[in-house]
Parts: structure tokens; sequence; C-alpha cells
């Protein structure tokens, strides 16, 4: 906890019911889309959780079962905790080209749409900081700890408790304004009045399980992580298994593509915040080879401030190149592999070799191409 705990218990001398609607107005002020409050009984998804670990579904996130239980009981992660403040901010940035238009133009790059602008976990930690400044100022020091992904915290399942939306079939956090948010949590000694939590709209509808290019929802709030995109091209150190390369598409850093299909995202809210309405590299509407002459250094300077920068030069050029290989025949592309057929990095190498092979693979008239399977 930023602040010590009281080993006393809970303070007398603090109106609980006001302070928590006091928290839900200085949140909006901050930007916060939408502020809840649970308990930290996870009991009924730390089962799931396990099941999931012990089915090897995280693939190479070590970090998952590393933490094990802890992420599922929050006490133990920060002692003292009693409750959770939970908190969405919206980041769909308006202004950038059309996703499914990317994404239908092989020759062209897609990224996440929430990483095209700033790097969230700065945005949404520094909020909540200045969320517990308030409360701070507002009844003296009191224990907390702030998260914006940066630890073992279940953030769908407690924002599920806390009523700021309920658990899509895809597994992440829905609303009737859509998907397109991230979470964040203030875990707390105040023992502040519990939110109700949202009952779930999916009703019998499947669509983004029919959406997964790679299948990776296999049933109803089932995720394989092995077989996701996002893992493969953000998570994932090494190859990206070549049976999956074809699936993965122009798809240069994450997939919405289960968020572009469910028909909540119809009426999602738009960034409010500059932070994310400003698409940053022109990275809503790049094309392979512009991105994959970029060096090293090139990385860098443009990465900084964007969560893309973590995945580092290597696997951003991993998966660039395995974009190259699921376009459509192009001189320009295959230049641009051949360029790096020697790289200094094996991963590379290896990726640019696949993507060459299939780039090459042209039969009959000019500009038609057979594709090998993987």
């Amino acid at each position: 906890m930023t602040s010590a705990m009281d080993a006393s218990g809970p303070r007398t001398d603090v109106d609980y019911d006001a302070l928590a609607k006091r928290i839900v107005a200085w949140g909006r002020e901050l930007g916060f889309a939408a502020i809840g409050v649970a308990d930290t009984d996870l009991a009924s998804e730390e089962i799931g959780l396990m099941n999931w670990l012990a089915a090897g579904r995280h693939g190479e996130m070590e970090y998952m079962a590393r933490h094990g239980v802890r992420r599922a009981r929050p006490a133990d992660l920060v002692p003292g905790t009693v409750r959770v403040i939970t908190a969405r901010l919206d980041y769909w940035p308006a202004e950038s080209r059309d996703a499914h238009s990317v994404l239908d133009d092989a020759r062209r790059a897609y990224v996440s749409r929430y990483a095209l602008g700033r790097d969230y976990h700065k945005v949404l930690r520094q909020r909540l900081q200045a969320l517990a400044e308030r409360i701070r100022e507002a009844i003296g020091p009191f224990g907390y700890r702030v998260f914006s992904d940066s630890a073992p915290v279940m953030e769908v399942a407690l924002g599920a408790k806390s009523g700021t939306g309920w658990r899509g079939k895809h597994t992440l956090l829905l609303t009737r304004e859509g998907s397109y948010f991230f979470l964040g949590e203030i875990y707390t000694d105040l023992p502040l009045p519990l939110t109700a939590p949202a009952t779930a709209h999916c009703g019998s509808c499947t669509a983004c399980l029919a959406a997964c290019p790679t299948g990776a929802i296999v049933g109803p709030y089932e995720l394989d992580a092995r077989r996701c995109i996002s893992y493969l091209t953000i998570e994932l150190d090494g190859a990206i298994p070549p049976e999956l390369r074809p699936l993965v598409g122009n798809r240069v850093y994450g997939c919405d593509d289960c968020q572009l299909a469910c028909p909540w995202n119809r009426f999602a809210t738009t960034a409010a915040l500059p932070d994310f309405v400003r698409v940053r590299q022109r990275l809503d509407d790049a094309s392979l080879v512009e991105l994959f002459a970029w060096t090293r250094d090139e990385f860098d300077a443009r990465m900084a401030g964007s969560a893309i920068r973590r995945i580092g030069y290597e696997r951003w050029l991993r998966n660039i190149a395995v974009a190259m290989g699921n376009a459509p025949h192009d001189e320009a592309i295959v230049r641009a592999l051949r360029a790096r057929a020697d790289d200094a990095s094996a991963l590379v190498r290896e990726h640019v070799a696949w993507a060459l092979e299939r780039q090459l693979a042209v039969t009959g008239s000019a500009g038609s191409s057979k594709r090998s399977a993987a």
C-alpha cells in the first residue's frame, strides 16, 4: 500500500457512502467512463484460473503461473486490502482509418486500436494516482495501491463484480457501450460500499467466437492464449508457429476481430483524452514495406511512449515479415524481404525466409499466386 494500513480497523470518522459518491464524481472529472467498487472475494474465479493454467492455455506467459492464486486473492497481493476501486477509460480513436478497411488491405499493417495512441499504462496509472490523491486530500492518509495492467490482478473479474461491465464470451469486459476501454484498479483498505454487478447481455450471440481468425476462443468465456493473435504478436518471445502464421493475416500488433464483431461495439464511446485521440506515427494506415524499413534506432525513437515498444525491434520485424508472407505477391515486398534475408537476428531470418517462400510461390499468369499451407 502507498500508505500504511491502520491495524486498529476501519475508521469511524469517514462517511463512506458520501465518499463513494465523491469518488465517482472525481473519476468522471479525471476522464474515467465508469467507477465501481468490488470486494476481494474471487474464490469462484480462482477455480477457473487454476484450471486454465493447468491446461497450459497461458502458453509461455510464465508470470501467470508464477503468481498463481495471488492473482485471485487481492489481500495476499496487497495485505490489508478490503475493497478494489475499479475504473474504465475509453480508448477508441475516432479519427483513425476504418479498422475493417485496413484489415481488408493486405499490404497495410493492422495495429490494434488500443495501441495507436500513448502507452496506456502510464496514462491510466497517473489518473488512478490522481484519484487516490483526491481521496487522501478529503479524508487524510489511507492505505492503497494503484494498478494498470502492471501486476497479477484479475481485472475482468473485479470489473464484473463492481458493475463496470460483464464478462463477454470473448473473455473481455463488455458493456452496453462496447468494450473499447482500458481497466485499472486501486486496492484499498477503505470499507467503501459495494456497487452492484452488471447484468450480462450477450444472450445467444456468438459473433466473437465466429470472428476469431485462429479459433482461440475455444468456447464461450474460454480463451486458449496459445492461438490468440494478440499473444502471438505481443507476448510470444520466439517463433510464431508456422501453422498459425497464415491466419495472422496483416495483424502486426494485437488483434481486434472479436471486438469488431461484437454488436455492442456499434454503441462504443470514442476516446476523449488527447493521449488516445491522436494516432501516433500514422500507425492506422501504414504500409508493411514502410514499417519493415525502420532501423532499430527509428523503431526506438518512433515507438517512444507507445505500448508497442515493449515487444522490441526483433519481434516487430518478425510480425511484419509474417504479414508480408500473407500479402498478395508484390515486388516491393519481395525486395524488402530480400534486404533482410541475412538479418543479424535468427528469429527475423526464419520469418523472412518463410515470407519469401510464400511471396515467390507464383504460378500461372503474372500476378497470380499459389500459397503453401504454411
